[in-house]
């Protein structure tokens, strides 16, 4: 399946029906009299976040949605029929944002929630219901109220709750396949990975999803290599677990390279706390892997955990401590919502 975490689409809703004109003509029926019925209600625009899905190709195939209007009124004081609603399925971790990409219209976040982002129109009044003591026979109708259209760009912003960072070939897809049943393609060259890679990790009886995304490089805000697009997939993740390849460049100015790239990107990616992992170190002997420790908490690293994404040494103490930013009950754990505080039971799916 191809991955798409952008589309543009115009989306239009239904207009309201027309009032009918309508008079009785029965036979044995002393007075007659006006019995045009109202018209009926336009279709709504819904989206909703469905689970199951983790890309916007479809969106590439149709990029026009339009709800249906609805009937118009007849005599006998019949209303029109209502259109019926279109519902637009999306990924959950889906933005709708106006057509400046800027102004977020609606984020779903929750399996099955609904958003109506344009109402249909009111059907009109029939010239029954404009009767009066003093207007007997009205010939006066509304046509409905009109549809409301516009564009909108679907941001997908993948659901996870721990992100991998780093320069490329840091080891991040290794690492990944490593700890979850992702198989993400691995290969001795810079950008193997070229869209996000979502992954479940087990570690001591708690499950959570790790996000991997492609490799950094300095001025990547400003468009360099792949540039800085991915990084809204991680904008949700509660810890960050930043990679460092050990046998790369200084890995001091590796972590300098990437904090100034979260900087610059913003939306609080600056302020989430970040796990130091200097990895590969099965390739290098201990005094080595003390001296580039002790480097990168000279440059700002308050922790740093060495471990090899190829042999899982030192995984268990990095997971540990991504478990200790975790809630106390992920998505993944609770389906029905993830949980902020332990309660005295714990969750069973039994």
């Amino acid at each position: 399946m191809h991955f798409l975490d952008q589309a543009k689409i115009f989306i239009r809703s239904g207009a309201g029906g027309p009032g009918a004109v309508a008079f009785r003509r029965e036979k044995y029926v002393e007075y007659g009299g006006p019995n045009g019925g109202n018209g009926g209600k336009g279709g709504d625009i819904i989206f909703e976040a469905v689970p199951g899905l983790n890309t916007l190709i479809d969106f590439r195939y149709k990029q026009h949605f339009k709800a249906p209007r609805g009937g118009g009124g007849a005599g006998s004081n019949r209303t029109g029929a209502g259109g019926e609603d279109l519902v637009i399925k999306v990924p959950i971790g889906t933005q709708v944002l106006d057509d400046d990409q800027e102004t977020v219209l609606a984020d779903m976040t929750e399996p099955g929630q609904r958003v109506v982002l344009l109402e249909g129109g009111i059907g009109g009044r029939g010239n029954a219901s404009y009767k009066t003591s003093t207007n007997r026979a009205p010939r006066q109708h509304q046509p409905g109220m009109p549809a409301e259209e516009m564009y909108v760009w679907l941001r997908l912003k993948l659901l996870a709750d721990a992100g991998l960072v780093g320069l490329p070939n840091a080891g991040k897809s290794t690492f990944i396949n490593q700890i979850s049943n992702t198989k993400a393609k691995v290969g001795d060259y810079a950008f193997t990975t070229l869209r996000p890679q979502l992954g479940v990790v087990a570690h001591r009886n708690r499950e959570f999803v790790l996000a991997d995304i492609p490799g950094l490089i300095a001025g990547a805000a400003d468009g360099a290599g792949i540039g800085d697009r991915f990084l809204g997939h991680i904008e949700r993740c509660r810890v960050l677990i930043h990679l460092i390849d050990i046998n790369g460049t200084d890995p001091a100015e590796a972590l300098q390279v990437i904090e100034e790239e979260l900087e610059a990107y913003g939306n609080g990616l600056e302020d989430k706390p970040r796990l130091i992992a200097l990895n590969k170190i099965d390739t290098v002997d201990a005094e080595l892997v003390k001296a580039f420790t002790a480097e990168l908490k000279a440059a700002g690293a308050k922790r740093v955990f060495p471990i090899s994404g190829a042999s899982g040494k030192g995984m268990g103490k990095l997971l540990d401590a991504v478990i200790g930013h975790l809630p106390a009950a992920t998505a993944t754990e609770r389906p029905d919502g993830e949980r902020e505080e332990a309660d005295d039971k714990p969750w069973s799916p039994i």
